[in-house]
């Protein structure tokens, strides 16, 4: 029997894919293993977000062409298949396809999608013009089964693609246009995971359902409908100008009152530069009407330092509302040029070593908010999911994003239980 080796890269989103990927593989007769150089097999999930992503994914697959036996075949898959399409087999002779995911692959890792010329044929780049509604291709990954989730909790990609022109993004370039998934599929889908948590996903996860021909649509009725299937629903990515009252009070009663706010940076002129809606005020006050809803609400955001045409002022700006607002996890990112997106060609671009002082002095302060806020719990009661012996979390934790609580190792997985929390150390807990 064939055997395959996968190795995932990137964001949650590109797990599911490759969940996906498992099942169909499953289903053509290849089993899994954790040897490169026993697979007849070798696939690549690939991310291209930012350059820094791309590397590793080059890297990745350079790894992996050393262990390619007589007669394997090295696929390369996701964004940066989807995005370069021909032009990375060119510049990547070790590669044996570039698979994008409208492409289907049989027992012999060849390409039978839409794009195929035969067996050795290279996949076709999917890119779509922004604002044009492309056909779906013969063989979704997104519609895709997929197998019963080995964890007490799985991500659930709820729609593909996204509709916004963000100065910095290129995801619309080659991932297409939002297409949202019915709501019976999506739910089907949650049902066969059989987990206690099911974290929705999406490029712009609130904007679920607007593409459906039926007028404006509410992603509500969806997290109302899986949170009456499972313990807990949590919802990663949400753009700001989208968190109606409805959705929080809906994101509230799932008992998961987590908020992953997708802010990019607060200061106007910038905000308005990178083609985005708000600034550090409205953020705020969204943040502050929240906590005065539930004061046990969690945030998690995401900031863009060096975006051309920051000064010294924005980045004062930023540093006022991180120690303001006080969110429990923030990543901060250093601004990546992408070919094609508005911001590749500003002028006013920010030097380099100026960049990784801003993010130093970013990162030490919310390094020290997280910790504080995590202190702050010591001595407090919290609901906990085991995810594996001796590793839980509660609400405020995202699985594989955010710290972890350590529980006592006689508790199974998939078990839910109310600990106290004994110790912190960092973004660590510990509870009994």
């Amino acid at each position: 029997m064939s055997q395959y080796h996968l190795v995932t890269l990137g964001c949650p989103k590109n797990e599911v894919d490759s969940e996906k990927l498992v099942g169909q593989l499953g289903a053509d007769g290849f089993t899994a293993t954790d040897d490169p150089d026993q697979a007849q097999l070798l696939v690549v999930n690939t991310c291209a977000f930012i350059g820094e992503a791309r590397q590793e994914s080059i890297d990745t697959i350079l790894a992996l062409a050393e262990h390619k036996g007589d007669g394997a075949r090295l696929v390369v898959t996701g964004c940066m298949a989807e995005r370069y399409g021909d032009e990375l087999s060119d510049v990547m002779p070790e590669i044996d396809l570039v698979a994008g995911f409208g492409h289907a692959l049989d027992d012999h890792g060849h390409d039978h999608g839409p794009a195929a010329g035969g067996p050795a044929a290279t996949a076709t780049s999917t890119a779509v013009e922004i604002g044009r509604k492309p056909s779906l291709p013969d063989f979704d990954l997104l519609n895709l089964p997929r197998p019963r989730s080995l964890r007490p909790w799985a991500y659930v990609k709820v729609a593909e693609g996204c509709d916004r022109a963000c100065g910095f993004c290129a995801i619309p370039s080659f991932r297409g246009p939002q297409r949202s998934r019915p709501l019976p599929v999506i739910l089907d889908e949650v049902e066969a995971l059989d987990v206690q948590e099911i974290v929705l996903v999406a490029q712009d996860l609130a904007a679920y359902g607007r593409d459906q021909g039926v007028g404006e649509r509410s992603i509500v009725p969806l997290v109302q409908a899986v949170s009456e299937r499972v313990a807990r629903t949590r919802l990663l990515y949400l753009y700001p100008s989208d968190l109606t009252d409805g959705l929080i009070d809906a994101i509230c009663a799932t008992g998961v009152p987590y908020f992953d706010l997708s802010l990019q940076h607060v200061s106007p002129p910038l905000v308005r530069r990178m083609r985005r809606w708000g600034n550090g005020d409205k953020f705020l006050r969204r943040i502050d009407d929240i906590r005065a809803r539930e004061p046990d609400a969690a945030f998690r955001s995401n900031f863009i330092v060096g975006y051309p045409g920051e000064t010294e002022e924005d980045h004062d700006q930023l540093l006022r509302f991180v120690e303001e607002a006080e969110v429990d996890w923030c990543g901060f990112f250093a601004y990546s040029p992408e070919d094609g997106t508005y911001a590749v060609d500003l002028d006013d671009q920010v030097d380099g070593e100026l960049v990784a002082e801003r993010l130093a002095e970013l990162r030490e302060l919310q390094d020290g908010i997280t910790a504080r806020r995590r202190d702050e719990l010591i001595g407090s009661q919290v609901e906990v999911l085991v995810d594996a012996p001796g590793i839980a979390r509660s609400h405020r934790e995202a699985p594989e994003i955010d710290g972890v609580i350590g529980v006592p190792d006689h508790l199974a997985a998939g078990t839910l239980a109310t600990l106290t929390v004994t110790g912190a150390l960092g973004p660590d807990l510990e509870a009994e």
